[in-house]
């Protein structure tokens, strides 16, 4: 037996060449597979850091929303402790105007009593025009005003209306 022979029938030696050359191409296919996966993720970290910066935005946003929440509710609360004590104040004076008027009426009953006889309403009315108060009235028609407010009860001296017809007293 010879040991040493000018044949070698075996398929290893082949087969171990088909299978390295299998390996390399499964390599390079892998390595363009890795470049084209890893452009892909370059181009999905680009998206990813402009979701972040969204984010970053939505978020600031949001705290700027609640912010203009807070100042607007306590602007609310402000403006409502405001129109309080505007209502407050505006029933103090609507509480003083009624003093005044009575105590203008009182004068006004007093002063006719004082005078003699009452105030008798003339053949004469007076038209109200804009501008026009009791006491300009009083004043441009000669009689006084206490006489003026006596002969036409229920007029809300301090609130005439224009066109408003008022009787004139009898000139004494």
């Amino acid at each position: 037996m010879d040991t040493i022979s000018r044949e070698n029938n075996s398929m290893l030696p082949i087969g171990g060449v088909i299978i390295g050359v299998l390996a390399l191409i499964i390599g390079g296919y892998a390595a363009v597979s890795l470049s084209k996966v890893n452009r892909t993720l370059a181009a999905q970290a680009d998206k990813v850091a402009r979701i972040d910066d969204i984010a970053s935005q939505v978020a600031s946003a949001s705290a700027a929303s609640d912010k203009a929440a807070r100042d607007i509710t306590t602007l609310q609360n402000s403006m409502q402790a405001a129109v309080n004590q505007l209502g407050t104040e505006l029933a103090t004076l609507d509480e003083k105007m009624k003093h005044i008027e009575e105590a203008h009426v009182a004068k006004a009953v007093k002063g006719a009593k004082v005078g003699g006889a009452p105030a008798v309403a003339g053949p004469g009315e007076y038209i109200v025009k804009p501008g026009d108060t009791g006491a300009k009235i009083a004043r441009a028609n000669g009689v006084g005003l206490s006489d003026l407010e006596s002969v036409n009860p229920g007029v809300s001296w301090t609130h005439l209306k224009v066109g408003e017809t008022l009787k004139l007293p009898e000139k004494k």
